[in-house]
């Protein structure tokens, strides 16, 4: 089998304030030095929780304040989509969250939609924006955040989302958001499955309606939440390593997504946090397949799957799945 740093590659879940290189940093803060961004800028693999882990995101964020940085950070993390052979991605951030040095929430989202354009137009890549809101908000900071995503869908935006600490906050600030994302057409994924339990897809799916749910793993602990993944063709946005970092599971070989992929669920392979989390997806492949005997044609079927669940017109899927058969051709 081909090495699979070589095959093209899907990402339909990777944080942008979660995925600076030591590079970009060091172009923003100059004078820090590795020792020193592993600590700020990584995990160093285990959290205790995903609360913990989130919290290491800040000093990503604080770093991420004005045009120019956010243009370097956006261009940073479309490099390294590219150094793996990633061919569409959805990266997402919160743009509330950027606002510290006076930025309005409109200037922040056109900033990153024109750094995609200008990465989009190479042809090589193609890089949309998922806009988040996150779990401690307000109702009305999720209205904005959906409302942003709605004035910027012709501009590089296709997706809003529900991010952040699953386990301390409810869904209830976030149901009026995520109905107006649904009647006004807007693709919705949401972070459920994670921190919490099963129950916590059951009502993300019930009370929110997203097409896609971001992790889902702990679906694996209520038939009947599995049973509504396959039912209404849910798709679950599975990142392994970072579900260990997150203490959500101990190790690789305690992951359920060869449970999952064996139940026929629609599923994908993605990061959540490039840096955070240490990995890209040839390293995330590169384990799968030790672990759980992965072939190319599982690599086929969940990117196929990413591309028939991801958040553009049909048009372009095709002309992605032509890439995708092409790249991962011969003996799959």
């Amino acid at each position: 089998m081909r090495a699979l740093a070589a095959f093209p590659k899907v990402e339909l879940h990777v944080h942008l304030d979660c995925s600076l290189s030591f590079e970009v940093v060091k172009q923003l803060r100059p004078g820090i030095d590795f020792a020193s961004y592993q600590k700020q800028f990584t995990s160093g693999g285990k959290c205790t929780n995903l609360k913990a882990y989130i919290e290491l995101a800040v000093s990503a964020i604080k770093l991420m304040q004005t045009r120019e940085s956010l243009t370097l950070v956006t261009n940073d993390l479309i490099a390294q989509l590219a150094e793996d052979q990633v061919i569409y991605a959805e990266i997402r951030f919160a743009p509330l969250q950027h606002l510290e040095q006076g930025l309005s929430p409109e200037e922040v989202v056109a900033t990153v939609c024109d750094a995609l354009a200008k990465a989009n137009a190479s042809g090589a890549i193609k890089v949309n924006l998922i806009l988040c809101t996150l779990r401690h908000y307000s109702e009305e900071e999720s209205m904005t955040t959906v409302k942003l995503a709605e004035a910027f869908r012709n501009q590089g935006v296709v997706g809003f989302d529900l991010a952040a600490d699953e386990a301390g906050y409810p869904i209830n600030a976030h149901q009026a958001a995520f109905a107006y994302a649904s009647a006004n057409y807007i693709f919705c994924t949401a972070h459920a499955g994670e921190a919490c339990g099963a129950a916590s897809v059951r009502e993300t799916l019930q009370f929110l309606r997203p097409q896609r749910i971001g992790h889902g793993v702990r679906s694996i602990e209520d038939k009947e939440v599995l049973q509504s993944l396959l039912t209404q063709d849910i798709h679950l946005e599975i990142c392994p390593s970072s579900n260990v970092v997150t203490s959500v599971v101990d190790t690789l070989p305690d992951h359920p997504v060869d449970h999952l992929y064996r139940q026929g669920v629609s599923l994908s392979i993605n990061t959540d946090g490039r840096a955070l989390v240490d990995v890209d997806l040839t390293h995330e492949y590169e384990q799968l397949t030790n672990i759980f005997g992965w072939e190319k044609a599982h690599f086929l079927r969940c990117n196929l799957e990413a591309i028939r669940h991801a958040f553009i017109p049909e048009a372009e899927k095709e002309g992605l799945r032509a890439r995708l058969l092409v790249g991962y051709g011969g003996d799959v």
